[in-house]
């Protein structure tokens, strides 16, 4: 094969090029092999099945609290949503009343000027979950609406105080962005921190600009491609509520079909070295369930479309 080199694109934050080309090599046979044994990476084939174990990690967790007397603090993103209704459909069918949880949504869309998208705003996180989650749960069981909580502009400087006073999260769920993002956790903000693992892991919630990466990826999932539609900013919670939660449950289910934008992206978070530019490695630090659906796992080829 004809060599062939170049310098990585400027706008990409993260610039180690021997350790993005050691990950690419990454097999599927290797992807779940990790040094950390409390990192837990599994491969689901079918995605209607990724998403059955998905909704059920959900209900089983709000269904252990409740037998066990116990309040459930659940960090939840939106994307991936598969999970939501069918989630849903068991604790209507099971009849599992939910006042116990107090959840905590990852991020919501802002403008440029750092204000939060209204509820009702059709690419709103707010409307999404209502409209796949609780908006399908019976009113009876629903936790109540004042256990349901956004970041949003009113409330970020006070939004990881809010799920500290509460004990911290018992989970916090979640997928992983194109450019490494966790929550709108970004990719550049690790430029903040430079090697200070330390100080990036205590990094709380708050708004941010978000990377062209995130808005491209966005653009072409939720707003039918376009990317004027995307807003430029977020409010998004930070490291410090992640690695805090007492458990991290992160799933990734990014295909077309059999093919898939994350497959780069999966074994960077997993296997990159750890570091403040490619958010999703902090997760090897602490104990995570890292659940990727098969065609994610494939091995990363150049396939001209």
């Amino acid at each position: 094969m004809a060599e062939f080199s170049y310098s990585l694109a400027k706008f990409i934050p993260y610039q180690d090029a021997a350790d993005c080309a050691r990950v690419r090599a990454i097999t599927k046979e290797r992807f779940t092999k990790h040094k950390n044994p409390d990192f837990n990476i599994r491969i689901i084939e079918d995605i209607a099945e990724l998403n059955l174990a998905f909704a059920l990690d959900i209900v089983g967790r709000i269904r252990q609290a409740r037998e066990s007397g116990k309040k459930l603090v659940a960090i939840f993103p939106v994307g991936p949503m598969g999970q939501y209704p069918i989630a849903a459909r068991i604790i209507n069918t099971m009849g599992l009343p939910m006042d116990h949880l107090h959840s905590f949504n990852m991020d919501e869309y802002a403008d440029q000027d750092g204000n939060t998208a209204p509820a009702d705003w059709p690419g709103s996180f707010q409307r999404a979950m209502m409209a796949s989650f609780y908006g399908l749960i019976d009113r009876k069981l629903r936790p109540p609406a004042k256990q349901i909580h956004f970041p949003a502009t009113r409330n970020i400087k006070s939004y990881g105080r809010m799920i500290a006073d509460l004990g911290g999260a018992d989970v916090v769920y979640g997928g992983v962005g194109w450019c490494g993002h966790i929550a709108f956790w970004e990719a550049h903000l690790g430029l903040e921190f430079g090697e200070d693992l330390a100080a990036y892991k205590k990094a709380g919630p708050r708004i941010v600009e978000l990377h062209p990466m995130t808005i491209m990826q966005n653009a072409l999932h939720s707003f039918g491609g376009d990317w004027s539609w995307v807003p430029p900013k977020a409010a998004t919670i930070g490291p410090a509520q992640i690695v805090s939660a007492k458990h991290r449950s992160f799933w990734l289910d990014g295909a077309f079909g059999k093919d898939s934008w994350q497959r780069f992206i999966a074994r960077l978070g997993a296997h990159g070295k750890v570091n403040t530019l490619v958010p999703a490695t902090i997760l090897q630090t602490c104990r995570t369930d890292y659940t990727v659906l098969g065609a994610v796992a494939e091995n990363v080829e150049i396939h001209m479309a």
